[in-house]
């Protein structure tokens, strides 16, 4: 065999032994796993609201701030996010405070839906308790101070309790104290399970 073509069979033959460790290395990338309490920020795609949502209510959300681990990122930022309504209460007109309670059930990545578990967004409406004393102690004031000038005294202890009536009417009429969550709204929510993304999907 000439030498010329010993050394190209030789050559490659090198180049084969080197290159087959190399492919052989080459493994498809591994499944990435979040741990549990790692937080997840979203932002709102649509307005919630305790007077209008309901327990059961799915919402959407964007991943606001990418997922990371390790370095590299899992979930990335803009990813579709779906949550569920858990609880929600409308505020009452005298007394019941609001309440709203959210939690995150799937993001999608790289065209995948991954099923998530995260604690939950619980908010409360603001109390009654100072406002009412104060529209009813106002109206009550006034009843007061329009029974007067109409009558005297008789005409103050008349006027007193319509203008309570008149107060406790305008708390009625006015006062509701409900959670309401405009779109574009920042949420943070954690993790309370482990989630595993295949980044190959």
């Amino acid at each position: 065999m000439p030498l010329s073509k010993r050394h190209n069979i030789l050559g490659v033959l090198f180049l084969f032994s080197t290159a087959l460790p190399a492919a052989a290395r080459a493994t498809p990338s591994e499944p990435l796993v979040i741990p549990a309490k790692t937080p997840v920020r979203v932002t709102l795609d649509q307005a919630l609201a305790s007077n209008h949502s309901s327990p059961g209510d799915r919402f959407a959300a964007t991943i606001s701030e990418a997922v990371v681990v390790d370095g590299k990122v899992v979930i990335p930022q803009g990813a579709r996010v779906q949550g569920r309504v858990l609880d929600a209460h409308a505020s009452g007109r005298l007394v019941g405070r609001a309440r709203l309670q959210l939690a995150l059930e799937s993001v999608e990545v790289n065209g995948k839906s991954y099923e998530i578990r995260t604690g939950s967004f619980f908010e409360v409406g603001g109390s009654h308790k100072r406002w009412n004393l104060t529209t009813i102690g106002g109206g009550s004031g006034g009843g007061l101070i329009i029974g007067a000038i109409a009558g005297g005294a008789k005409g103050a202890l008349i006027g007193g309790p319509i203008g309570a009536g008149a107060g406790t009417a305008a708390a009625y009429f006015a006062d509701k104290r409900d959670v309401k969550l405009p779109v574009e709204t920042h949420l943070n929510f954690k993790l309370t399970e482990p989630l595993t993304v295949d980044p190959r999907s």
